[in-house]
């Protein structure tokens, strides 16, 4: 039994080496090494040999009978002559492997991590190759891998930083609630306030108990059914250390294959506080404030005014205008408030209009009015802000008076009139300047009116023919004929 151990140990150990024939001993070469070089002393390839098993490698026969130096790098050369030397001095090297770079004739690079052997002829010597070409690539794809690790690392405290600055940096009291736990993952300093500890002690600690009768998770779907119902109001509750009531207001959303709540908390209190201040203000505004304040349904039907509508229009109380169309106290009666009305319908909002509002008695002012569209509680209207220029007129310059719905005249076209004189008779400049006060009139009008011509026409006191004929006297033509005949 012993005499069959063959162990490797007891194999090589034996006095005469193993008998390997030149051709076996070409194959193991060829295959142990995926490039082998035979050199001499002086550097000079007597063989290459290449591994069939690593055709990346290419055919490498043209380096037979050349100076290896030619086919590395310049780096590599230090390590090569240090071997060569060693060699043909017959001394030992403490290291008998290096690592080159080869380059050929292709200009590609590759690295190879030789072992040198010495042979019977002295001045022949063996170098067996392992291409480092897949070790290089793992090593490239390691620091990729490190680096897009770094750079998440960083985007990660980036974001934790952004996160904790605004959690801290809001006035309500937010709470970030695990869903399968029913535990509290983070809080900022306002929920811990309102909550009554410090936020160690709550980070961490289930959500529920903080608030009195409820249970975990019956309270936790209550909370995620709110969130999830969009016509549904918030929870209420009653802290358990403060006993303060408050409203929750949950948003649930999915963070890493989790569900997690954020919670909005808010004390009873402080909105009813809140919308109480703020109703006492409007309300205060809408009674003393100079400007005059109108509130109309969808087709202009006064609901109500304030004092400062009534002291504009001589009205002796609000009895006197509620019911009645606002177009009634407009000079231009419903041309104004369709005007008004449909900007508004149309964009939310229209910002300033000029116009002139009558009296009970028929004295008139000139007025700039704002309308804003009204749609809440499923009822739809305008609110109206209607404020006196009168006063403005006196010191208004008569190059900057402002048209009817539009600003002030054209600075260039008043320039262009004022470059004739001394070069054209007086007559010939005022017909000029009738000319552009004349066309800017009809181009406001038709802005205005959305192209409407029968509008535009009974806004400018024209008829609809005469406007025809001056918007073709201005080149206004084609704009008319895109907006839809009444």
């Amino acid at each position: 039994m012993d005499r069959m151990n063959t162990r490797g140990s007891d194999f090589w150990d034996q006095p005469s080496a193993p008998t390997i024939g030149p051709e076996q001993f070409n194959e193991i070469v060829t295959t142990a090494a995926d490039l082998a070089l035979v050199l001499d002393t002086e550097g000079t390839v007597k063989s290459v040999i290449v591994n069939p098993l690593n055709p990346t490698l290419g055919r490498l026969d043209h380096w037979k009978d050349r100076d290896i130096r030619e086919f590395m790098a310049e780096d590599s050369l230090s390590k090569l002559e240090a071997q060569l030397d060693a060699h043909r001095e017959g001394k030992k090297m403490a290291v008998d492997a290096i690592e080159v770079n080869h380059f050929d004739n292709a200009n590609w690079e590759f690295p190879i991590r030789y072992t040198v052997h010495k042979t019977s002829n002295p001045d022949i010597i063996l170098m067996l190759g392992r291409d480092l070409r897949p070790i290089a690539e793992l090593q490239h794809r390691l620091v990729k891998a490190q680096l897009a690790l770094e750079k998440d690392y960083e985007t990660h405290r980036d974001y934790e930083t952004r996160y904790r600055v605004i959690m801290e940096a809001v006035r309500d009291a937010m709470v970030l609630v695990d869903v399968a736990s029913g535990r509290i993952v983070d809080l900022n300093s306002a929920a811990a306030q309102m909550l009554g500890a410090e936020i160690d002690t709550l980070t961490g600690s289930a959500f529920t108990q903080e608030f009195d009768g409820r249970r975990r998770g019956e309270f936790i779907e209550g909370l995620v059914l709110a969130s999830g119902d969009g016509t549904g109001g918030p929870v209420t509750a009653t802290t358990r250390r403060g006993k303060i009531d408050v409203s929750l207001h949950p948003i649930v959303f999915r963070a890493a294959g989790d569900k997690s709540l954020l919670c909005r908390i808010e004390s009873a209190k402080s909105q009813e506080t809140v919308a109480v201040e703020l109703s006492n203000t409007l309300a205060q505004l809408y009674r003393e404030g100079p400007d005059a304040i109108v509130i109309t349904d969808a087709h202009g039907t006064i609901r109500s005014a304030n004092d400062a509508f009534l002291n504009l229009t001589d009205a002796g109380s609000l009895a006197d205008v509620r019911g009645r169309s606002l177009a009634e106290f407009l000079a231009r009666a419903s041309v104004d408030l369709k005007v008004l009305t449909d900007n508004a319908a149309r964009s939310g909002k229209m910002r300033i209009y000029a116009t002139r509002l009558e009296g009970a008695y028929g004295s008139q002012l000139s007025v700039e009015m704002s309308a804003t569209h009204l749609s809440a509680a499923g009822a739809t209207g305008f609110a109206f802000v209607i404020r006196d220029t009168s006063r403005m007129e006196v010191v208004r310059e008569p190059s900057a008076s402002a048209m009817p719905g539009t600003g002030t005249v054209s600075d260039d076209a008043m320039r262009n009139v004022m470059d004739l004189v001394g070069s054209a008779p007086l007559k010939d400049i005022v017909a000029a300047t009738t000319d552009v006060v004349e066309k800017m009139c009809i181009e406001t009008a038709v802005e205005l009116t959305d192209n409407n011509r029968v509008a535009a026409a009974e806004m400018l006191g024209l008829s609809r023919q005469s406007l025809y004929v001056k918007l073709r006297k201005y080149g206004l033509l084609s704009r008319s004929d895109r907006s839809t005949e009444n």
